[in-house]
């Protein structure tokens, strides 16, 4: 019988073991899980933090190019165009606005960094989506637009991209008066536009810049520079297209040009009918900002950043997970606000057979107590706001 009795104790033993063992690995796997769910999330989100980035520095397009495939390091981006539209926009005045003293520095700075992030919010806008920027020096603003080929294949004008352009330019206008209006300055843009063939692409392996070159964009600079301050002026070839759709010019007449032989003539683009609108009737010299929400610099590196102290968050409260489990297995917890139970505070994780109710060991006559003689408390280990109780039979 004694080899009966030691069978079943050690079957007992064997079902004890394997059901902590498949407990344990229950809790591990489901750690792990979520562990593995959390970090998939934080590389989702820094992807999404790094494509928004990329978006910032490069167009939408050409982003999308180096994230998708894979590349070798001297893998150079271009690409030829034969129709796009080149804007140049330049303040002439801000040179006499700017001073170089150290406060007066930091305020003349702050003012055009809103002007040029005006003109940057102007972009979000659905009529603009066109339009890429890409770059501005000082206080003169590039723009160019026709870029993207997808877009320019949705659209059954192909000449949409420089109709939106010249409305950029129109409202970039609007825009710098509204400036000038609650900044009480007087600030003018002069602007150059043009189109035709031209050559893009990424230069630059560290700090890559997205840039554009051919006989169009000297042409579009050449209108800027050899143009009138407050004046939108454009080549004959470019006033063809946008005067059949709406636009209103003056002809200014011929100029010579630097860089090209031939005189060329010129118009200035001073406004656009109602009826032409792409705003449901609204007129181009009404616009006024959208409120468009355009994700900056500032915003992604934030958000990186707190990305990046979420995750060592969460590293740590999965460490201390893992320390409280373990301190969890080698001696029953107790908190001072545990539930009670018949008078027995609940141990967690010990079978309730195994729990030995403590007893008070008080003298005799002692009224509403038991009047016989008990066994003592186990000693108790204090920690702060927990209390740990070492029970025997366990």
């Amino acid at each position: 019988t004694w080899v009966t009795v030691v069978a079943m104790v050690m079957f007992l033993l064997a079902v004890f073991y394997h059901g902590r063992q498949l407990e344990t690995n229950a809790r591990l796997d489901f750690l792990w899980k979520l562990q593995s769910k959390q970090e998939l999330d934080d590389m989702s989100d820094l992807r999404e933090h790094n494509k928004q980035l990329l978006q910032n520095i490069l167009p939408e397009h050409v982003a999308q190019y180096y994230m998708e495939r894979e590349r070798e390091d001297e893998e150079l981006y271009a690409e030829n165009y034969d129709n796009v539209a080149v804007m140049f926009a330049s303040i002439p005045n801000f040179a006499e606005f700017y001073s170089q003293t150290f406060h007066q520095g930091i305020e003349c700075l702050r003012l055009l960094n809103e002007i040029i992030a005006d003109f940057d919010e102007l972009l979000g806008e659905e009529r603009f989506a066109e339009i890429e920027k890409i770059k501005s020096i000082g206080s003169t603003y590039m723009a160019v637009s026709g870029l993207n080929n997808q877009k320019k294949k949705e659209c059954t004008d192909k000449w949409s991209h420089l109709v939106a352009l010249a409305d950029y330019a129109l409202a970039m206008q609007q825009v710098l008066e509204d400036i000038n209006t609650h900044s009480f300055n007087d600030f003018k843009l002069k602007i150059g536009l043009t189109h035709g063939p031209a050559v893009a692409g990424v230069i630059g392996a560290r700090k890559p810049q997205y840039d554009i070159w051919g006989k169009t964009v000297n042409l579009a600079s050449r209108m800027d520079s050899n143009g009138v301050t407050g004046k939108i002026q454009v080549p004959q070839e470019t006033y063809a297209i946008l005067v059949t759709r709406g636009f209103k010019f003056e002809c200014r007449g011929d100029i010579a040009v630097k860089g090209f032989e031939d005189k060329i003539r010129t118009y200035f683009l001073v406004g656009k009918d109602r009826c032409y609108t792409r705003l449901s009737g609204v007129p181009v010299s009404g616009l006024r900002r959208s409120g468009a929400t355009h994700t900056t610099l500032a915003t992604i590196v934030c958000g990186l950043v707190r990305s990046k102290h979420a995750q060592a968050k969460r590293s740590l409260e999965n460490e201390k997970r893992r320390a409280d489990s373990k301190s969890r297995h080698s001696a029953p917890m107790i908190t001072t606000d545990s539930p009670v139970y018949n008078g027995h505070a609940r141990l967690p994780n010990i079978p309730h057979g195994h729990v030995v109710k403590p007893t008070l060991n008080l003298p005799q006559g002692t009224p509403g107590l038991p009047m016989k003689n008990t066994t003592p408390l186990p000693p108790i280990r204090r920690k702060p706001g927990v209390v740990e109780i070492t029970t025997s039979g366990v």
